[in-house]
């Protein structure tokens, strides 16, 4: 038994390690995902002036709290799904039901937006159909990349993920470099960019599935042992305290409909609550505020968030098929010091942000970045910072309750805090709207961050009750 425990512990190590080249790699990728989309805003803004740019704004608001809902749980369940199943060794993927709950996702969209035509158009964007266009062909076409992007998830291929939202961020930012440099011009030029991105993107799926090599596989090797050891004395050495998700899961090898719906309609509460965090702010002063180009400085501000936020997907995206390998196969120990590095990164980045966004962030904003003339505020500023960080914390701990099963919980930790921030900026507490919604989003991060730590203490704490003891298992 010795020999078998050193077996998983030596399979931690490389789990880990494994985890870490993925996150690098994912990470320099998205990095530049994030920089690619700051400079397409900031390009849209010197060009198009501050109504155009404020459209271009909302339009994209509007469509990512879209595919946020729709497709993410799509690339979370596959993420999930996949990564269990080569845990336990099988190569088989249950790809049926994640396709027929995507489709119906997109199906429900586009019967919405037809029927919502005429208030699109004249309502939300100020009598432009083409923006309205961009919008339906665009979400249409991310149903795709988000499926790519679980499964390529889900079998660790982050270079490959990486390869595609970096391809969708330089397509993107590309149309708005034609309107800076007059080979195009107008707003309906810069908003094409965000229909044609997720199309450029896809050109990456086909090297996923021209490599014919055999997908890596964490926790399935031959157990190499010096004394025979009965197949019951190998498991119970090698699979970790599987919480009653885990062995749910376990017990059912086919994805049902009703299994992976549930997953979803939890998963897409959580990813609505995370683009009201990032949106209601721009929607409600956009609908309340006098000043037409208000609602574009607090997406500007907001952009703070948004862009570490969009880096943080490539841990988060590693994170989820990371932690949910661990809990099949290594147990507690692990999945916790994974959760406890991640966190404690977090924080020191987030300290670093918020410093410096308190001593030179007015100044980069207006003069550097956007251009416009308009006084922001370090305290504000730095505010967003640290609502930056307890909303990065949020998604750490986020992926450790989906890893665990438990995403209605988590839901539920997701929907109260943005239910909070909606009526935080509905009501006229603070009376300058900026500032209103830049302490409203770090009151609200905050409340997220402790309901999610915990559910994570209590999730901890029931496995390490259902966890058999060193001892018993040396016995």
């Amino acid at each position: 038994m010795r020999v078998a425990r050193e077996r998983a512990r030596t399979q931690d190590r490389a789990a880990q390690r494994s985890y870490g080249a993925g996150a690098r790699i994912l990470s320099i990728g998205i990095a530049s995902t994030g920089l690619l989309t700051f400079a397409y805003f900031s390009i849209a803004s010197h060009v198009l002036g501050e109504q155009p740019a404020k459209r271009i704004d909302l339009l994209w608001s509007v469509m990512f709290v879209i595919i946020s809902v729709i497709y993410r749980p799509i690339e979370q369940l596959l993420s999930r799904t996949i990564a269990e199943r080569r845990a336990r060794g099988q190569g088989e993927h249950a790809m049926r039901v994640p396709m027929l709950i995507q489709g119906a996702f997109a199906l429900v969209f586009l019967i919405v937006a037809l029927a919502l035509h005429d208030t699109l158009i004249d309502d939300v964007f100020e009598h432009q159909e083409a923006l309205y266009v961009v919008l339906v062909i665009g979400t249409l076409a991310y149903a795709a990349s988000y499926f790519a992007r679980g499964w390529l998830a889900g079998h660790e291929r982050f270079g490959l993920f990486g390869g595609l939202v970096l391809m969708e961020s330089v397509s993107r930012v590309c149309f708005a470099l034609a309107v800076a440099i007059g080979i195009a011009s107008g707003q309906t030029a810069v908003a094409l960019g965000i229909a044609a991105a997720p199309f450029v993107s896809l050109v990456v799926v086909p090297l996923a599935f021209a490599r014919t090599s055999a997908p890596r596989r964490r926790g399935n090797a031959p157990i190499a042992v010096d004394a025979p050891i009965t197949v019951d004395e190998a498991d119970a050495a090698l699979a970790g305290p599987g919480t009653e998700g885990v062995q749910e899961t376990a017990a059912h090898d086919d994805l049902s409909l009703r299994r992976g719906g549930g997953f979803a309609v939890w998963v897409s509460g959580i990813m609505l609550s995370e683009q009201t965090l990032l949106n209601a702010a721009v929607l409600t002063v956009d609908a309340t505020s006098t000043n037409r180009a208000l609602a574009g400085i607090v997406f500007n501000v907001l952009l703070i968030a948004r862009a570490p936020l969009q880096l943080f997907q490539a841990i988060q995206t590693s994170l989820l098929p990371h932690l949910t390998g661990l809990e099949a196969t290594a147990g507690h120990e692990a999945f916790a010091r994974a959760i406890r590095t991640t966190v404690l990164a977090i924080l020191a980045f987030a300290g670093t942000v918020a410093l410096g966004l308190l001593l030179i962030g007015p100044f980069a904003l207006r003069h550097v970045f956007f251009g416009q003339d308009f006084h922001y505020k370090g305290f504000g500023l730095a505010l967003i910072g640290i609502g930056m960080g307890l909303h990065l914390c949020s998604g750490a701990l986020n992926q450790a309750a989906l890893a665990r099963d438990r995403a209605r919980a988590a839901a539920g930790c997701w929907l109260l805090a943005a239910a909070l921030f909606v009526g935080w900026m509905v009501l006229p507490a603070v009376s300058e709207q900026l500032l209103r919604a830049e302490i409203g989003y770090a009151g609200a991060t905050g409340l997220l961050a402790l309901a999610l730590a915990l559910l994570y203490r209590r999730g901890n704490a029931a496995v390490a009750q259902a966890a058999p003891t060193e001892s018993a298992i040396a016995r």
